[in-house]
């Protein structure tokens, strides 16, 4: 059996998807992990959220439905790629409004049109 002690986590990962040759959850993928590592109770909770960011960042693995990884090599371009673009709209759509005048030139203001608010003192004073 494989020392998996001084390995990263996301290596260990990698090992235990391509040992099983199947897509877990990611709770059971970190107790897979966990398990190989020989982690302590207070370390495995300690790591769980730092595990998921690396392997989110890392390439190697892919996020399916349902909270569920793989690796990114068992499955087809089209069934991993996010269309991230629809995050992006709901973003802006949240941020239309919510301008900070500050941080715009005087070219700026009067492209969104926010010139015509301060003379109209439709500023709000509305306190929170």
């Amino acid at each position: 059996m494989k020392n998996y002690k001084n390995e990263s986590m996301v290596d260990v990962a990698y090992d235990v998807l391509l040992e099983s040759g199947r897509k877990m959850s990611y709770i059971e993928l970190y107790g897979e992990v966990c398990k190989k590592m020989e982690l302590s109770p207070e370390k495995i909770t300690q790591l769980i959220s730092k595990f998921y960011t690396n392997l989110t960042l890392d390439g190697r693995f892919a996020q399916l439905d349902n909270n569920e990884w793989d690796l990114r090599a068992n499955h087809k371009f089209e069934e991993v790629a996010r269309d991230t673009r629809s995050s992006y709209d709901e973003m802006e759509a949240e941020t239309i409004g919510n301008i900070d005048r500050d941080e715009l030139d005087e070219t700026e203001i009067e492209q969104e049109g926010l010139d015509d608010e301060e003379e109209n003192g439709d500023e709000s004073t509305e306190e929170f």
